[in-house]
């Protein structure tokens, strides 16, 4: 592997926060720290995620990843879209917005995979889904470590089949979109700890543990379940550094529920309750991207009023654990407790002296 995680400083993994918290300064401040950072090229063009690069590379000669979402899902009914959006024209009138067209595109996947080869970045991981082979062993080709985000055995099967390098494995706790291949409500959704030791005993590959981590206890505990790096976003979406809206900020820093919704994207995704999550959760379809295109003007128009009630507040269910602080003495912090928790623990379990 390029990246040897075990080597890490800090045993933390940026999650990557597509959609406005993502930047290079959050980036090279987690590398800064000692852990591994991370851009999200999700929701940009090409263009843009190379101008980021760039960017990060003028901060930090640390390696650093690029997330990248997977191809979607084939299309749905255009009548089950046509009857969302017709339950969705009064938010839209509400914050004097147009609803956008349901596009079913691949957030420019070809154009964003030729750029990560072309620079040879050193972790690409990817969200939504597994590539094939060919794509696993052209990125291996030129260097790049390819993670898959995994949230059950067979996902994790099929990514090590496939050519996966290591794997993001996220639990049911997770802030932002689950990261599963297939929207199937058949399937058992996993916390972290059941995930990381289920996937530990079906594959051989580093595991990256995902899921409410916000303080060094849970980093220690994630490692004693199998994983060797624990990926926190929550944690540091109050940084400075962060790209994180302001009504988001405000919100994630008041004790509020979290729940599962497909309203805002037609994904599921974890965020902190608000009204539009409960006008609308119940009859949004599993339409990815489409409702994600279909409520971006009106999200835009409701965070320009700093109005947190139709916005798409993704937030872990430890959210009100997160601390405004530099990113850099955030991920200090979580690492050094995460030492401490597990030097007691060893004592603990060393029994009496």
């Amino acid at each position: 592997m390029t990246v040897d995680l075990s080597a890490l400083e800090q045993p933390i993994v940026q999650a990557p926060l597509a959609g406005g918290a993502s930047t290079p300064e959050l980036a090279a401040a987690v590398n800064s720290a000692g852990g591994l950072g991370f851009l999200a090229a999700g929701y940009k063009t090409a263009e843009a995620v190379a101008a980021d690069i760039a960017k990060l590379r003028s901060l930090t000669d640390a390696p650093f990843g690029v997330n990248l979402f997977a191809p979607p899902a084939p299309v749905v009914d255009r009548s089950i879209l046509d009857a969302y959006a017709r339950e969705l024209r009064a938010d839209a009138r509400r914050y004097g917005a147009e609803l956008g067209k349901p596009i079913h595109d691949d957030d420019d996947y070809a154009a964003k995979l030729e750029l990560v080869r072309e620079q040879r970045v050193q972790v690409v991981s990817f969200t939504f889904g597994c590539p094939d082979a060919t794509v696993m062993q052209s990125l291996r080709g030129c260097g790049c470590d390819v993670w898959v985000t995994v949230t059950s055995p067979r996902e994790a099967l099929l990514a090590q089949t496939a050519g996966a390098t290591a794997l993001v494995v996220q639990g049911f706790e997770a802030g932002g979109h689950r990261g599963y291949f297939q929207d199937d409500p058949h399937t058992e959704d996993l916390g972290l700890i059941a995930a990381l030791r289920l996937i530990a005993n079906s594959v051989e590959l580093p595991l990256i543990a995902a899921g409410a981590i916000c303080d060094g206890r849970a980093v220690a505990a994630v490692l004693c379940a199998g994983a060797v790096a624990a990926q926190i976003g929550t944690a540091l979406m109050l940084a400075p550094e962060a790209g994180t809206s302001e009504p988001h900020r405000a919100a994630l820093a008041t004790p509020a529920c979290t729940g599962l919704t497909r309203a805002f994207s037609g994904r599921q995704a974890r965020g902190i309750v608000n009204r539009f999550m409960r006008d609308h959760g119940a009859n949004a379809p599993a339409a990815y991207p489409d409702v994600h295109h279909m409520t971006t003007p009106v999200r835009a128009a409701a965070r320009q009023a700093g109005d947190p009630d139709a916005i798409n507040l993704w937030a872990g269910q430890t959210h009100s654990l997160a601390r405004p602080a530099p990113a850099m003495e955030i991920v200090c912090t979580i690492g050094a407790e995460a030492r401490e928790a597990a030097a007691a623990l060893a004592a603990r379990l060393a029994g009496p002296a």
